[in-house]
């Protein structure tokens, strides 16, 4: 059984999160993306726990739910993702909401309900214990992440935890081409997950993971992290990430490293200059960019096709005339994923020329993109990326 998944997203209870992020809605836009599975997130606030308990009902003993809605097939597993005392974040994929009730006394927080993500008062390394001890399955966060990823803090994941963990997660501003330059991480499964806020297709599985599933189920998605199960890694362009170069967070100047270190990381506006992704990664750095560990799955560049007709048709991406437009390609063929991925750009020219001449463009690696930095996303030259394509 092969499945798109999204193992880390946020609901309605974490900090600057769309109210929309209730289940009934991420099980919708996640079927009209494509996902096969999706991340309940937050399952350690009693809140949102009681509304999944609801709203959702168990296959079996598997550890996956599915909606209530006739009609809607998406299926959630439980996850959360916590902060440590040293603003690290790591995502755990827990056996069940059963077990979530259960290990949220095991945690010392002042309150565990104050925020979907909560921050627990203690070292990366007891929190993982205390996972393991329930069954997750358990990794660091975004790991580039220069605010709360590990390697903000560490040169390495066993530094952190003391051990091995099940998986690491790559982030906006990585893709695997940049992190197996890392021989650590050769060790280590990737995931690419959306961490989103919002449930609308422009965000919930802008990165997803293409796995290999004997059976819907908990233990099975465990095995299947373990055991090179996952196929091909979805992902943005790391350039379009929001770290991915080095930048002042106030106005968004670029600069090179070095300058930047030399100004004391501060910018000429009177800014923080944030070291970007790329940087980091170039300090951690061994091995020349190619070299893959054995079974390394391809990663594909997508990007969301909201944001895609957003940019070709220089529109908002809540505006009517692309929500039409988004609408009538889904009608057309069945789901996101398929328009991003599978189907021929020929058929999609047919609805929408200047769309399906981007689509061919990052298909093939041709985009041309103006990178992020200091907290802005990066943005497609269209003009640029079009170029003898379609």
């Amino acid at each position: 059984m092969i499945i798109n998944a999204d193992l880390h997203v946020h609901s309605k209870y974490s900090m600057a999160t769309s109210k929309n992020m209730n289940p009934e809605t991420m099980a919708v836009e996640s079927m009209k993306k494509g996902l096969n599975l999706i991340a309940t997130g937050d399952a350690l606030h009693s809140k949102w726990l009681e509304e999944l308990e609801d709203q959702l009902t168990p296959l079996d003993d598997m550890g996956i739910y599915k909606t209530n809605i006739e009609g809607v097939s998406t299926n959630f597993i439980t996850t959360t993702e916590v902060e440590d005392n040293e603003r690290i974040h790591h995502l755990l994929i827990i056996p069940s909401l059963e077990v979530a009730w259960q290990m949220r006394d095991e945690f010392t927080v002042k309150n565990m309900d104050a925020d979907g993500r909560p921050k627990i008062r203690m070292h990366a390394s007891e929190i993982i214990d205390i996972a393991k001890d329930y069954d997750c399955i358990v990794g660091p966060a975004h790991i580039f992440t220069p605010w709360t990823g590990i390697f903000k803090t560490y040169d390495s994941i066993e530094e952190c935890y003391g051990q091995k963990v099940d998986f690491v997660e790559l982030g906006l501003s990585s893709d695997t081409i940049l992190a197996d330059t890392i021989e650590e991480l050769h060790d280590y499964p990737f995931l690419t997950n959306s961490d989103s806020h919002s449930p609308w297709p422009h965000r919930i599985g802008r990165e997803f993971n293409k796995i290999d599933l004997s059976e819907l189920s908990f233990k099975a998605l465990k095995k299947a992290i373990g055991s090179d199960k996952i196929l091909e890694n979805y992902g943005i362009n790391p350039r379009m990430g929001k770290y991915h170069e080095t930048g002042c967070i106030k106005c968004y100047k670029l600069y090179d490293i070095k300058d930047a270190q030399n100004n004391n990381m501060k910018c000429s506006c009177g800014g923080q200059i944030k070291k970007g992704v790329k940087s980091r990664i170039d300090e951690l750095s061994t091995l020349a960019e190619g070299k893959h560990p054995k079974n390394r799955p391809h990663y594909q560049y997508v990007l969301p096709l909201a944001e895609l007709l957003s940019t070709v048709h220089d529109k908002g991406v809540t505006t009517k005339y692309v929500q039409t437009r988004y609408n009538q390609l889904i009608e057309e063929f069945s789901n996101e994923i398929d328009v991003l991925i599978n189907i021929p750009v020929e058929k999609i020219a047919i609805i929408d020329k200047k769309l399906a001449s981007i689509i061919q463009a990052y298909r093939t690696n041709n985009l041309d993109v103006i990178p992020g930095r200091g907290g802005q996303y990066g943005t497609v030259n269209y003009k640029e990326s079009i170029n003898e394509v379609i």
